[in-house]
């Protein structure tokens, strides 16, 4: 079968491929870091030749990128948590806070940061292929879901992407995330992760509309206590 062929499940064999490219790359980066990482080894891993690999990326740089982009698009997907469900705004940035916060805890998602800052050769290149791959991505999930809250009046937000940068930081910074440096279990535990996210949300719903005694949001233009 050739790579311009269909795979067996209706993929196309290239893409296949690339897929297990990614998969075998993101694996080597978190356990041996970018430097100690070669397309050698790639190639091993995913079982391939190095010529495949150069059919789809064009070098190690873009194959990180890549790498850390098919990561954060599999592990913070709001639109599909939402999918489908009609929920007040509350529940929804709960649920993608949860989500944000879930991810960030995880031990290869923290494993990543901690090897970009490590390296302190290409530290600075690293971290924007890094940013441009996760964090501006989770921005702009974020910046889309708050769109439409704003659209539908379920929130006051007239600068999305500001809030939604606000919204993200909220949650890079809970102390959970340094708890997990030492004891992941409680950083882990859903009672604590449930806690922190009400407190942000409602920190951050406060701040983008005022709450009728039915428990919906209004948007500051209609807050009952407008002048």
């Amino acid at each position: 079968m050739t790579e311009n062929s269909q795979g067996r499940r209706g993929r196309p064999a290239n893409e296949a491929l690339a897929q297990t490219i990614v998969d075998a790359a993101r694996e080597l980066f978190v356990e041996l870091g970018f430097q100690a990482t070669t397309l050698d080894k790639v190639a091993q891993r995913a079982k391939i030749s190095k010529l495949s690999i150069y059919r789809h990326f064009e070098n190690k740089e873009a194959l990180f990128g890549a790498a850390m982009a098919a990561g954060c698009q599999q592990l913070f997907a709001p639109q599909a948590l939402l999918e489908g469900v009609d929920v007040s705004a509350e529940d929804q940035l709960m649920a993608v806070g949860s989500s944000l916060l879930r991810t960030l805890l995880r031990p290869d998602v923290r494993g990543v940061e901690d090897m970009i800052m490590a390296d302190k050769t290409n530290q600075k290149s690293l971290s924007r292929l890094h940013y441009e791959a996760r964090p501006a991505h989770v921005i702009a999930q974020i910046e889309a879901l708050l769109r439409q809250l704003h659209a539908k009046a379920d929130l006051n937000v007239p600068d999305p992407l500001r809030s939604a940068r606000l919204f993200a930081a909220l949650f890079k910074g809970s102390d959970l995330l340094m708890i997990a440096r030492f004891d992941q279990a409680k950083a882990e535990d859903d009672k604590e992760i449930e806690s922190y996210c009400r407190s942000a949300v409602a920190m951050f719903v406060a701040a983008h509309g005022g709450n009728d005694h039915a428990g919906g949001y209004l948007p500051a233009s209609r807050s009952k206590n407008k002048i």
